[in-house]
């Protein structure tokens, strides 16, 4: 699946992963040691995540039912917990730096367009 911030016309991600049955959303990214470029976690529902166990930082986006962005949180280190963002339907887990590379920010609007 990718990912494009239809806002600011730019790609967060070639290769995201939809995490919705409860194991995999609770799961997350623990199992991985690293996340590349082009890579993103998409837990539904979602409103708040945390990185306990996690062994890289990364950015997050609380996204609602239209596709906006609720919240935008870049470098969620190890170890941490989010506030909840009661009108966020989804998350998007992004590489660090993604945020400020793509300039996302709140009230952006993303498309989520599935991929062969």
């Amino acid at each position: 699946m990718r990912i494009i911030n239809k806002t600011k016309n730019t790609l967060l991600a070639k290769d995201a992963v939809v995490a919705s049955k409860l194991f995999k959303r609770t799961k997350g990214l623990l199992d991985r040691s690293n996340f590349r470029l082009g890579e993103a976690l998409i837990i539904k529902p979602c409103k708040s995540i945390h990185t306990w166990f996690m062994l890289f930082p990364i950015d997050v986006l609380f996204v609602d039912e239209n596709n906006r962005v609720v919240k935008a949180i870049p470098d969620i280190k190890p170890f941490r917990i989010t506030p909840i963002y009661w009108k966020a339907e989804y998350v998007i887990e992004l590489p660090i730096g993604m945020i400020q590379k793509t300039e996302t920010c709140e009230s952006d609007l993303l498309t989520l367009e599935q991929t062969d």
